[in-house]
């Protein structure tokens, strides 16, 4: 687990300790989104590095352990990241660029970038005691968290506004996700999500709430 040193609200710049607040900054509400910080120093000195990741034979996001919110305890049996990368040389000379390579997140277990987030946000929740997650989402983010609490035991439940894909609400139900169909904007759902976390005391996956999940994007580009 990496050394988290606290979480910095990107607005009051005010810090707090390591699981004192859930989600937003209580004193810049729902705007004051919190950033992990972390103790680089400690991850150094406990042997972390470019040394250690080349010898390192995890082919998986969960090699950069160190750097990520959580511990190894519970995590999910299958593969998340270390996803290839294609130098397209003919399409670079097509849109006048020098080089274009593509990175296929395709190949994640979901199908999806937004699995290398859910996996942080599903062992967050395992860690912390949580029983029940939820999200709410249009899609991928939904699909994948669906995903990885099945496979660590964690009931789900989702929020999708009433025009999300039929397609992505039936993956949500092969992973055995409770499905809540709102009525309204993506909105409307990322509210009522929001509420019924507050009183029934779920695990809320949901971008720009939970402090979480981009830590685990982050280590698409590592």
């Amino acid at each position: 687990m990496g050394q988290v040193a606290g979480l910095e609200c990107v607005i009051c710049e005010r810090t707090y300790s390591d699981g004192e607040v859930l989600y937003t900054c209580p004193s810049c509400g729902p705007a004051g989104i919190l950033d992990v910080l972390y103790d680089y120093d400690a991850i150094a000195a406990g042997g972390f590095g470019l040394a250690r990741l080349a010898a390192n034979a995890d082919r998986t996001q969960w090699r950069y352990l160190d750097l990520l919110p959580v511990s190894g305890t519970h995590l999910p049996p299958v593969p998340i990241g270390w996803t290839p990368v294609f130098h397209l040389a003919e399409m670079a000379e097509r849109l006048g660029v020098a080089e274009l390579w593509i990175k296929d997140e395709g190949r994640n277990p979901t199908g999806s970038f937004k699995d290398r987030a859910s996996a942080v946000a599903a062992v967050k929740a395992r860690e912390l005691g949580f029983d029940i997650v939820c999200c709410a989402s249009t899609g991928n983010a939904a699909s994948s968290l669906a995903g990885f609490a099945t496979q660590l035991d964690l009931t789900t439940f989702i929020f999708v506004p009433e025009f999300a894909p039929e397609a992505k609400v039936a993956q949500l139900l092969v992973f055995g996700a409770t499905v809540f169909v709102v009525k309204g904007s993506y909105l409307d759902a990322y509210e009522l999500c929001s509420q019924a976390s507050e009183r029934l005391g779920w695990y809320n996956r949901s971008a720009a709430t939970n402090p979480n999940p981009i830590e685990g994007k982050k280590t698409g580009g590592l």
